[in-house]
């Protein structure tokens, strides 16, 4: 939560539809980053 937060901590639409999205978008955002952050280990033969 403290992460969507720094994204922004309001909401800018005025739209019910866009309010909805919104976070949705964030989230996706978010999770982008998380996933180009994390390593991933290969075993070496």
């Amino acid at each position: 939560m403290n992460c969507m937060k720094l994204l922004s901590q309001k909401l800018m639409s005025c739209g019910f539809d866009r309010q909805t999205t919104e976070p949705q978008v964030r989230i996706a955002i978010l999770n982008r980053f998380t996933s180009l952050g994390i390593l991933i280990t290969q075993p070496v033969d």
